[in-house]
């Protein structure tokens, strides 16, 4: 009960207040409305609302405050949720922020969690071993240094991996799921500080399925850059508390991590900035083959499922052999649809 109780709390608290939110973002325009604002990645016509960052925050902002001892480091993420919602639901309302702006405020929110005493102490060396960073006052700023690198890096990849319904949260909630079982686990045999971290992942899993069941094609609300922020922070954090899960969460999040660094140095090879957004995602790749937004949210899902399950048994050089493996697979797959993927879509009814 100690642990399901939370992600029941969190779940309900989202769920009712996604009602709320979607009347808010209609009053203040906060609606994603391709006509009036277009855009090369929109994947729908319809007119729907953002803002969903909104109702995840209250559910995990408040189950935090009620399941969660107070300490520097609740502290630290409420303060960097904030700073994300708020940045986050402005780019909802108006759409037209800058996006270094909006990289400028995850530095900021990022800066502030690991000041408040979330860093990487130490992590796992895959041929054998520990290498730490809390005995060295130089090799403990690298630490930090990298982890405010890996959660503004997690938190872009989830706003570029939200562009079919139900893509994000469901990843989310599975990332979230698959890091609590993880402290679970450090929990029996070595940390119980572990507990919890695990309450904490579990909070996130619930608001993420709320979310998911709102954002599911076809979608009733969007995540937004409020809702890729708050969802994308949370993993990232949970992912370095106390000792690092880097390489479980690296693995879970395997498929949007290579599609995001496949877009990342393709748009800067082709001359563009790569926080710029364009229609080269392996999402819109596959609804160019003509898969539907629930096939394609239904593969990352799963996906994620079969990573995350495998990133719990696995050691860490087998988290290493099989990110290395099965992220080259991926990419293969995304070079392939974009070079060859004119000639193994769908086609229309021959004219002849």
């Amino acid at each position: 009960m100690d642990f399901l109780l939370p992600p029941i709390i969190s779940f309900m608290l989202t769920i009712i207040s996604v009602p709320l939110t979607i009347t808010f973002a209609k009053k203040f325009k906060m609606l994603d409305n391709p006509k009036t604002r277009p855009h090369p990645a929109h994947t729908q016509q319809r007119i729907v609302p953002r803002a969903g960052g909104l109702p995840v925050f209250i559910g995990i902002a408040l189950t935090m405050v009620l399941f969660i001892p107070f300490e520097k480091y609740t502290i630290g993420i409420l303060a960097g949720l904030i700073i994300l919602l708020v940045i986050g639901l402005l780019d909802d309302r108006y759409q037209n922020l800058s996006p270094y702006l909006r990289l400028l405020t995850q530095f900021l929110a990022a800066g502030i969690v690991v000041c408040m005493g979330i860093g990487i102490s130490f992590i796992t060396n895959p041929l054998g071993g520990i290498i730490r960073f809390d005995t060295n006052p130089q090799l403990m700023l690298l630490a930090d240094f990298l982890a405010v690198i890996w959660i503004v890096w997690v938190i872009n990849m989830m706003n570029w991996s939200k562009g079919v319904d139900g893509q994000m949260p469901g990843v989310i909630t599975i990332a979230a799921i698959i890091l609590g079982l993880l402290s679970l686990k450090l929990n029996v045999f070595h940390d119980p500080t572990q507990v919890n971290l695990a309450k904490l992942s579990f909070i996130t899993a619930g608001a993420g399925f709320a979310l998911l069941l709102f954002n599911w094609h076809p979608a009733k609300l969007f995540p937004g850059f409020s809702g890729s922020g708050v969802l994308g922070f949370m993993i990232a954090v949970l992912a370095i508390l106390s000792g690092g899960k880097l390489a479980t969460a690296g693995l879970v999040l395997l498929i949007p991590a290579t599609d995001f660094a496949y877009t990342f140095f393709r748009r800067i090879l082709e001359g563009k900035s790569p926080v710029w957004g364009d229609r080269g995602h392996l999402h819109h790749k596959l609804l160019e083959q003509g898969f539907s937004h629930e096939q394609i949210a239904l593969f990352y899902i799963l996906g994620s499922a079969i990573l995350g399950a495998a990133a719990l048994s696995l050691s860490s050089s087998g988290k290493l052999f099989a990110a290395a493996l099965i992220g080259t697979i991926i990419l293969g797959a995304i070079l392939w649809l974009n070079f060859f993927g004119d000639y193994s879509g769908q086609r229309g009814p021959d004219s002849g």
